[in-house]
């Protein structure tokens, strides 16, 4: 908490002070839940004494063996098991978010898993685009990196993105997966090791082969790197023990709880829409859930001077939503 300066004022003191309050009450609520609900939940136990329980948190477990991309983890190495340790920590204590990365899984896998597979790239890249983006369809880094896949302008266009006034093809998830596959293929034809191949997707290929050929070393877990890429798989890999095993680490959600899967038309658009809002009513919704499945669009209308066919997303009418006329 940032220290009261001089310049701060009464009101702020008092901000603060009720502040503190509602913090101070929340962990007196939370220490009654967990006094109560503890002692049946992964990686926390509670001992019970005379005149009151005690509640302890514990690590998380850790597997012998481990994978990437049917790659073996060197996990009896002290480094590669602490690294693990440290996302596997961060992740499963940052309960929120893991519950949310837990939600998506299933309607983002859905689109993502067969075009991994069509171009050959190893299932679990999936656990890749989950952990550049958490699966925020419109999320920016400070750089300008964008999308689930979170491409760079330059290397988006590099690998087949279009990218325009109009359009802006990082925030397609389709598209943007083929463009991914299309930047893995490459690096592996350079690597021939799916694991050297995910760091590069944080570091570039230029990155990983000078590092490579300044260490005199081909492979990433005995590479001295920079702290975002020595912690890039290691995020990965920790994301797919959560994600494959979400009770193993205290997470319960049920598949009714997990968002579901929205059915949708397609339409094929090769002349101009004039006015995107009033083409959502048109097809029964509204311009926000035209933007929602559409994120790619973006502005209210769409020229399409060298008419190029584009598909459009219309989710269907039905159990999921309605719309006011």
């Amino acid at each position: 908490m940032e220290e009261l300066k001089p310049n701060h004022t009464p009101t702020d003191r008092s901000k603060l002070l009720i502040l503190l309050s509602v913090v101070a009450t929340c962990v007196i609520i939370g220490g009654l839940f967990f006094n109560s609900k503890s002692a049946s939940i992964p990686n926390r136990i509670s001992e019970s004494g005379k005149d009151q329980q005690e509640v302890y948190f514990t690590a998380v477990t850790l597997p012998e063996k481990l994978d990437f991309a049917q790659e073996s983890v060197p996990l009896e190495n002290f480094d590669n098991l602490e690294s693990l340790d440290r996302e596997m920590l961060s992740i499963a204590n940052f309960h929120s978010q893991a519950l949310l990365y837990i939600k998506k899984t299933t309607r983002y896998f859905a689109i993502i898993e067969p075009i991994l597979k069509k171009n050959g790239i190893p299932e679990d890249f999936k656990f890749l685009a989950l952990a550049e983006s958490g699966f925020l369809d419109k999320v920016v880094s400070p750089a300008g990196a964008a999308g689930i896949w979170q491409f760079m302008k330059p290397a988006a266009i590099e690998n087949g993105l279009e990218i325009n006034e109009e359009v802006d093809e990082r925030y397609n998830i389709e598209k943007a997966t083929e463009a991914a596959c299309h930047f893995l293929k490459k690096a592996y034809m350079k690597y021939g090791n799916w694991t050297m191949v995910a760091a590069s997707y944080n570091a570039g290929v230029g990155g990983m082969l000078k590092q490579e050929i300044a260490q005199k070393n081909r492979s990433y877990y005995d590479l001295q790197l920079n702290e975002e890429t020595a912690r890039y798989v290691f995020r990965i890999l920790a994301l797919k023990l959560i994600i494959g095993e979400p009770l193993k680490y205290g997470f319960k959600v049920s598949e009714e709880e997990k968002y579901p899967i929205i059915p949708i038309k397609e339409i094929k658009v090769s002349g101009s829409i004039k006015d995107l809002p009033d083409f959502a009513r048109e097809n029964k919704i509204n311009f926000k859930i035209l933007k929602q499945f559409n994120p790619w669009l973006k502005g209210t209308s769409l020229k399409n001077s060298k008419r190029i066919t584009y598909t459009i997303k219309i989710p269907i009418v039905g159990k999921y939503r309605s719309f006011l006329n």
